[in-house]
């Protein structure tokens, strides 16, 4: 039998070649407040990311119980009726592909239409976005396999396909921030 490797088939995006942010001149502060509602979001799901890191390694080292993840995760804003650690991520993923495709719908088509400049961007962030849904999927297969089957196999899959997806998503966020964070109130965009 072979095995198919966890991260086999997921196109990577090298971050060296983003187009660089647009810097924007005269930028009020209350220009700057959707892109700091943007890092709120953002920094919502970096904890988030964290947690379910920490959690799914603890459950590998047998260092946490069902009712210990219960306990921990029901203090996370993400979970409020989640309390399940295989809802918890599934419902983390799930926030993370909505929250993506408001913008690929939404944000990133207004961010487009103020220019080349912009318009690269959003095309980048767009292709980021189909390499973290991909991610997403597999880590949720991933977790529904290593639910039914807590094999050390099944979680170093898990634990590759995380660290994969966290490193993406961390990237992403930081740059999408970078390059529309400012955009989006200079230009109204979303308002």
């Amino acid at each position: 039998m072979t095995q198919i490797l966890p991260l086999a088939g997921v196109e990577f995006l090298d971050d060296a070649t983003r187009p660089p942010p647009v810097a924007l001149e005269n930028v009020t502060e209350e220009q700057r407040q959707p892109g700091l509602h943007l890092r709120m979001v953002h920094d919502h799901l970096r904890h988030n990311m964290r947690t379910l890191g920490k959690l799914i390694e603890r459950a590998k080292a047998g260092s946490v119980t069902a009712a210990q993840i219960e306990a921990e995760t029901s203090e996370l804003a993400i979970v409020a009726n989640y309390r399940r650690f295989g809802n918890l991520c599934g419902q983390h993923c799930q926030i993370v592909n909505t929250h993506h495709s408001i913008e690929d719908y939404a944000i990133f088509p207004a961010l487009a239409e103020q220019g080349e400049a912009f318009r690269k961007i959003a095309d980048r962030l767009r292709a980021e976005h189909v390499v973290v849904h991909e991610l997403l999927v597999r880590l949720v297969d991933a977790l529904n396999t290593l639910a039914a089957d807590p094999t050390p196999t099944n979680f170093e899959t898990t634990l590759t396909i995380y660290h994969a997806l966290e490193r993406v998503l961390l990237s992403h966020l930081g740059y999408e921030e970078d390059a529309m964070g400012d955009a989006l109130g200079y230009f109204s965009i979303g308002a």
